[in-house]
């Protein structure tokens, strides 16, 4: 069962230690993820977390929020090669989904994807995302209104 767990010494080595192929460049490194919500903290705004599965750390996820926007935004998701298709990164999102709407303070949520990452973008259109047009940086911006 997937659950979320902040960034605590208890598990920053295991989320630093995550790794893409280093040929792959669609996200961040987590390092440089959280070094982003250690510059961004004093807005309160940007939320770092390991993603658990089972009481283990199976991937990364950063959200930021917009509260005058309504807005929820995943700025970075990342799975290692070793937890990549199993079907964690799909029941994130939908996590994700699930908590933005009980929350009551978002209309919507918001992500980029790379254009020539066709799995990601697989996931995000089956979960109800639709790109907007809009390009962040040469990637794809996509909208799941609720």
């Amino acid at each position: 069962m997937i659950h979320f767990k902040a960034i605590t010494e208890d598990n920053f080595s295991a989320v630093i230690q995550m790794k893409r192929p280093p040929d792959e460049h669609f996200v961040a490194s987590n390092a440089y993820s959280l070094a982003q919500a250690w510059l961004y903290r004093d807005a309160g705004d940007v939320y770092p977390f390991a993603v658990y599965n089972d009481g283990m750390p199976v991937g990364f996820m950063m959200l930021d929020e917009d509260v005058e926007e309504r807005c929820l935004i995943i700025w970075r998701i990342m799975f290692p090669v070793e937890h990549q298709n199993r079907g964690y990164g799909t029941q994130a999102v939908k996590e994700i989904i699930r908590m933005a709407k009980e929350s009551g303070k978002y209309d919507f949520l918001l992500l980029d994807c790379a254009p020539d990452n066709p799995i990601a973008r697989h996931v995000y259109e089956k979960l109800g995302f639709q790109p907007t047009g809009i390009l962040h940086n040469e990637e794809i911006e996509f909208k799941l209104m609720f």
